[in-house]
């Protein structure tokens, strides 16, 4: 006789509580983000909490600054000891963990550099370049992934990594208990609150003794007002989610392995390579027809009526975006659906795709000779050295799918690729391009120097904008470049005003309002 149960169903054994969670997350994010298996350590939640705090104390929101550095270089070490609890007791489910790649480190450290150049160039526009920037290497610096599609879905996870970043963190809080013989955590906090106490009373008494410290106290001591508190209060709602959910990720990397293989579905070889091989002799046609208007630079303007320089540096900048873009585009869907496995296809692979890339690169010496003549002849301007920036890493990356080209697979062209815009947004930011643009304004000849766009750049221009020969215009722009430098706080200390700031001195260059605003309006 039979002494087993009764059967019942998964059904009836939820209903009456017999099988017991947690479950495992089977979702799509829930395998690809499952998370640490164990609460913060107490390591990182101490760590967040000074990084928020420092971030509150020394952020400038509204321009950029030594602030930005200090925030940057505190968050890089309180994500470097991110990481889950350990326990004596061995948990029932043991998560393989997956190590760091060593390419994350570049990421971090480009990120803090990036944020960086708040402290030493004054550039608003440059700097905000640099901070969008900053979001993409943040995202590789935390993520796993490799592909783009790998890269895009860091951004998608952030906000469920900030989400469950949250009870880890109170679960690591709560965790937190008298070990050994250490003080307990409360005995922590407890002492950090006597020893902000007596170093403000003391402090607040030396200041009152002598004026010179109580500058230095002023200068040191937070701003206390209400909307200095509701300034504290925003920057640490912005700042503790961020940090909270990148140490979260960091603790436990995502899984995102299933979205770096580029594989599809293939297709046959007559199916692509006709295609793509009409494709390359258009390409082949167009640049044989542009060959004087591509390469006739200063004598094709002359000699071509209705043609200005305008014209003829838009049209090879638009040419240059139009078919990088619709080159990679190639590449991507060749790698993904053209086969390769026999010795064969890699070689038609080669001989379609090579060439497109090379005619591609003849486009972009075009736009990098065209671009040259506009700036020869009307100066440098903003738009026309980042044209020329933008040209230049294009034409990088067409070399690097050159060099993918060799051995047919290159996981590593996407991180390679902007990893070389960072480093020449990074070169662009440490050739000072604002001064650049006014030395060349400088030097041009008399009666072409734009005192109105030259008004309108950053104190990084100072030092050039010194040299102008005229006294008048000089005057000018230095009253208007002065308005643009006040006196800040430390957070908002940065190299560029302070230098200008050094420069123009105090009233030295005094000019009539009405007079100025009319000369800077008309250009002259």
């Amino acid at each position: 006789m039979s002494t087993a149960p009764p059967a019942q169903n998964t059904e009836q054994f939820f209903a009456k509580g017999q099988l017991h969670g947690p479950w495992p997350d089977v979702s799509t994010w829930g395998r690809m983000m499952p998370g640490p298996g164990a609460p913060a350590s107490a390591s990182t939640i101490v760590a967040v909490l000074a990084a928020t705090v420092v971030a509150a104390v020394s952020l400038p929101l509204d321009q950029p600054g030594l602030g930005w550095l200090i925030t940057a270089l505190a968050g890089g070490i309180a994500l470097l000891v991110a990481r889950p609890a350990t326990s004596a007791v061995p948990p029932l489910v043991i998560r393989p963990a997956r190590r760091r790649r060593g390419d994350q480190l570049f990421w971090g450290v480009a990120t803090i550099a990036l944020l960086g150049v708040g402290t030493f160039r004054a550039a608003g526009w440059l700097f905000a370049l640099c901070l969008l920037t900053a979001t993409l290497t943040f995202a590789l610096a935390i993520g796993a992934g490799r592909s783009i599609r790998a890269m895009l879905t860091t951004y998608l996870m952030a906000p469920r990594a900030i989400l469950r970043s949250l009870p880890w963190l109170v679960r690591g809080l709560a965790r937190m208990r008298r070990t050994g013989n250490g003080p307990a955590p409360i005995r922590i906090i407890a002492t950090l609150a006597v020893s902000v106490v007596l170093l403000t009373v003391f402090g607040l008494l030396f200041a009152s003794a002598d004026p010179t410290f109580a500058r230095l106290f002023d200068t040191i001591l937070p701003d206390l007002r209400v909307d200095g508190m509701f300034r504290w209060i925003f920057i640490c709602c912005l700042a503790a989610p961020v940090f909270g959910g990148a140490a979260f990720l960091l603790a436990a990397p995502p899984d995102l392995t299933e979205l770096d293989h580029t594989e599809g579905r293939k297709v046959s070889r007559l199916e692509w390579a006709v295609p793509l091989s009409l494709l390359t002799l258009l390409f082949a046609a167009f640049v044989v027809v542009q060959l004087v208007p591509l390469f006739g630079g200063d004598r094709h303007v002359r000699t071509t009526a209705g043609l200005t320089y305008a014209e003829y540096a838009r049209g090879g900048f638009w040419q240059l975006c139009f078919v990088t873009g619709l080159t990679l585009l190639v590449l991507a869907g060749a790698a993904r659906w053209a086969p390769r496995e026999a010795p064969a296809d890699r070689t038609v692979f080669r001989a379609v795709l090579g060439p497109l890339t090379g005619l591609t690169l003849l486009i972009v010496a075009s736009a990098l000779i065209r671009m040259q003549a506009y700036i020869d002849i009307y100066g440098l301007t903003r738009l026309r050295l980042l044209v020329a920036c933008c040209e230049v890493w294009f034409g990088v990356v067409l070399i690097l799918v050159l060099l993918a080209g060799i051995r047919i697979r290159a996981p590593w062209l996407p991180r390679v690729a902007i990893a070389t815009g960072v480093l020449a947004l990074l070169g662009l930011a440490v050739a000072n391009p604002d001064l650049m643009i006014a030395r060349n304004q400088v030097d041009a000849p008399v009666g072409r120097i734009d005192v109105a766009y030259l008004s309108d750049l950053s104190p990084d221009a100072v030092p050039a904008v010194i040299e102008l020969s005229d006294a008048r215009d000089r005057s000018c722009v230095l009253y208007h470049l002065g308005l643009t430098i006040a006196d800040s706080d430390w957070q908002a200390w940065n190299l560029g005003r302070s230098t200008a700031m050094d420069l123009i001195g105090n009233g030295a260059y005094p000019m009539d309002p009405d007079g100025c605003a009319a000369l800077t309006r008309s250009g002259a």
